[in-house]
């Protein structure tokens, strides 16, 4: 007989359909974005692809996954383990597209001469697929034994049964917060997201002194180009931002379930860390439609030729900017 579900239940059940209705479509739109637009077809908005690939596998995969662990069925060990992975997989894939935008945008300003000769298409493809098998490495890493196996497996031979363990299938039943804090938050997570930050740092710094130059009649190219890169630079920040919002209070959280064993975690609060969590996928569709021109308009044409029946005017295929002339 399958489990009742509780109105608490049914509410998060709805909350997290409701991210998974805004999320999937959202970033859907987004990798439709570039493939119509020519002028998003730069290394940067690449990566952006990668992540909103992540984005709808965590809207079209994860989410489900979660829903199912909190109605919380019965499962083999593993098989719960399974369900566990792929968000491990997905953040991992995340945090690595957002270093990868960061470096590509402070080689955009660090070397604007030579930028199309250093990012090329070729290497923008190889460290997209570098980002994604190290993902892969990171997130399976449970699946390779870094897991509570011994410990359920303990319980269930006292217990006098035999066989591989059946559990309610619940994260932290079959995560090591060990895996959790010291591998996962304090190697893949922390230091990623802080060397991001950093590099925006030194973004924001040289744009600033590029634009504090002194204006002369020949200099209005350069100009125009760090003018665009600081407002690129800024809503490419605003989604690190987002997105350290968002995972670090459930970070927190596992930090708090290791170094202190007793003591207690609300609920309601773990249950927002998750929401933040699975939310951070529908953000980022939002800032690209109000921060960056090209993704809005390009949206906008989108849904007028294709669920309006009403074609837009064509879309202002800039080409890609240039670095600024010597």
């Amino acid at each position: 007989m399958p489990p009742s579900i509780s109105a608490f239940q049914a509410a998060y059940i709805g909350i997290e359909v409701l991210i998974a209705l805004v999320s999937v479509p959202g970033n859907v739109l987004v990798i439709w974005a570039v493939k119509v637009n020519q002028a998003l077809r730069d290394a940067t908005f690449c990566f952006i692809v990668s992540l909103a690939v992540a984005d709808v596998a965590v809207g079209a995969l994860v989410i489900p996954l979660a829903i199912l662990i909190n109605i919380g069925p019965r499962t083999y060990f593993h098989t719960c383990l399974m369900v566990a992975c792929p968000v491990l997989i997905l953040t991992q894939s995340s945090i690595l597209a957002l270093l990868a935008i960061a470096v590509d945008r402070y080689l955009r300003v660090k070397i604007p001469l030579r930028y199309k000769t250093v990012v090329t298409p070729r290497r923008a493809a190889v460290a997209i697929a570098g980002c994604w098998i190290l993902s892969f490495v990171v997130g399976l890493t449970p699946l390779f034994g870094w897991n509570r196996l011994g410990e359920v497996e303990r319980a269930w031979a006292a217990n006098g049964s035999e066989g591989e363990p059946v559990i309610e299938c619940e994260f932290e039943k079959v995560i090591s917060m060990e895996y959790m804090v010291y591998f996962n938050f304090f190697v893949w997570v922390l230091p990623p997201l802080l060397l991001v930050a950093l590099i925006y740092l030194e973004v924001f710094y040289l744009i600033r002194r590029q634009l504090s130059k002194k204006v002369s009649a020949s200099s209005g190219d350069p100009q125009k180009y760090y003018g665009k890169e600081l407002k690129i630079a800024k809503s490419l920040a605003l989604i690190l931002f987002l997105f350290a919002l968002s995972w670090l209070p459930l970070h927190i959280l596992n930090c708090v379930t290791l170094f202190c064993p007793s003591c207690q975690k609300p609920s309601i609060l773990m249950y927002i860390a998750i929401f933040l969590t699975h939310g951070n996928s529908a953000m980022n569709p939002i800032v690209y439609a109000f921060r960056i021109q090209k993704f809005r308009v390009t949206f906008l044409k989108i849904w007028n030729d294709h669920f309006r029946c009403q074609p837009a005017p064509p879309v202002d295929e800039d080409p890609p900017e240039e670095g600024p002339h010597d």
